[in-house]
């Protein structure tokens, strides 16, 4: 069974990267510098800059966790998601383009002294020196400009290589069946988890922690982790019920997505789980340095800041609590799209305040960036969706799948 792009989808999708353009014009022209001394280094350059790399962030996670997801359930040998697979892919199908926007942000960030310990390494200061900074010489050895770009192209290099040949071995199975790729595949997936589990962390920490390099957290890593896995994981759902809705896919039963609203709901209290963690030991503990990070938060984006936890937190809590709910299409779309929203916005503040100081905003240029990206990336997962069978052909857990509840 194939899944055809219809006029009607791709009216709403280029509706809505051209309603996104839109807005982002009408933003850019609208944007006031703020005044004042503080805001000397706070313009629409790092405005532009903040939400090109929050977006660029996001959904290269989405599908960087697709790529996990599917390697997770080799590793595993799990039987149940074989009939999501195909969709799994495609979300993954992404991950090259994010890969390289995130890359060129970073290169841009670093040379343009958007991250702070960039442009004081520039700046090459000695103890004697007014104005050195004991703490970020002391980090130089690992955030200095070429060991940071080089990390992040090996481990975006090597991530590529493991999708490609996830995909192959995917089309070889396709064609040709028998056991020998489906052990290549396990075997791959062993060494891609091993090495998505130190890299991904270092990932986050260069890319986004570093952006308030005076600031780190043991947590912030895996945090981070949870919010790009529960996103990917509400995406799957919100695409199989698009499918589903159009009559496509009648071999996914309700087993099979209350397994996928299970993980909607587990995935948010991990994620909740890590936020508490981190915000609790820095909140009790009380130390100038650590708190700095929360308080350019609380104190200038309030609203935006616990609007955004009670969304991620409350809502599935709440609403996919009961199992019948799980199963529902309706209710996990409308929750789906409110914590997939949500986390975006976790991911923009998680850079916001760093760069814009209390002088950023989400008004209508973050929106319209936000639509326009969406706009992309699902018009570029759905035609990938349309190249190919919505299952897999030959996979040795494919009826073991299907007969899942029956």
């Amino acid at each position: 069974m194939n899944y055809t792009l219809s006029s009607n989808t791709k009216k709403f999708l280029f509706s809505l990267i051209g309603i996104g353009v839109l807005m982002l014009f009408l933003g850019a022209f609208t944007y006031e510098l703020p005044e004042g001394a503080e805001a000397q280094h706070v313009g629409f350059t790092e405005k532009l800059w903040t939400n090109l790399l929050a977006n660029s962030v996001f959904f290269f996670g989405i599908s960087l966790l697709a790529l996990f997801f599917i390697a997770v359930q080799y590793a595993a040998e799990a039987a149940w998601a074989t009939v999501f697979k195909r969709i799994y892919e495609g979300v993954s199908k992404f991950l090259p383009i994010g890969a390289v926007l995130v890359l060129l942000l970073f290169i841009w960030g670093v040379t343009s002294h958007i991250y702070h310990w960039a442009h004081y390494n520039h700046l090459g200061l000695t103890p004697q020196d007014s104005g050195f900074d004991h703490l970020l010489d002391k980090k130089s050895a690992f955030l200095n400009v070429p060991l940071t770009i080089g990390m992040l192209v090996l481990f975006f290099g090597v991530y590529i290589l493991f999708h490609k040949g996830f995909l192959k071995r995917t089309d070889k199975e396709d064609e040709e069946g028998g056991v020998e790729v489906h052990k290549k595949n396990i075997t791959a997936s062993a060494g891609f988890l091993v090495f998505f589990g130190f890299t991904s962390v270092v990932f986050i920490w260069l890319v986004l922690m570093s952006i308030d390099a005076h600031w780190f957290s043991t947590m912030y890593g895996w945090y981070v982790f949870a919010g790009m896995w529960i996103s990917f994981i509400t995406i799957t759902i919100l695409i199989v019920n698009h499918l589903r809705s159009k009559g496509l896919m009648p071999w996914i039963t309700a087993a099979h997505m209350h397994d996928m609203g299970k993980w909607m709901f587990a995935i948010s209290f991990l994620w909740t789980y890590l936020w508490f963690c981190q915000f609790m030991l820095i909140w009790y503990a009380n130390i100038p340095e650590e708190v700095m990070y929360y308080t350019a938060r609380m104190n200038d984006y309030p609203v935006l800041f616990w609007g955004m936890m009670l969304i991620n937190f409350v809502f599935p809590m709440l609403m996919l609590m009961d199992k019948d709910a799980k199963v529902n299409s309706n209710i996990t779309t409308i929750v789906g799209v409110l914590i997939f929203f949500g986390h975006f916005m976790d991911t923009w503040l998680l850079i916001t305040p760093g760069v814009m100081k209390r002088f950023g905003d989400f008004g209508m240029f973050e929106l319209g960036m936000f639509l326009m990206f969406l706009g992309v990336f699902l018009f570029y997962v759905m035609s990938a969706l349309a190249k190919k069978p919505l299952i897999v052909k030959n996979h040795p857990f494919l009826e073991e799948s299907k007969n899942l509840g029956h």
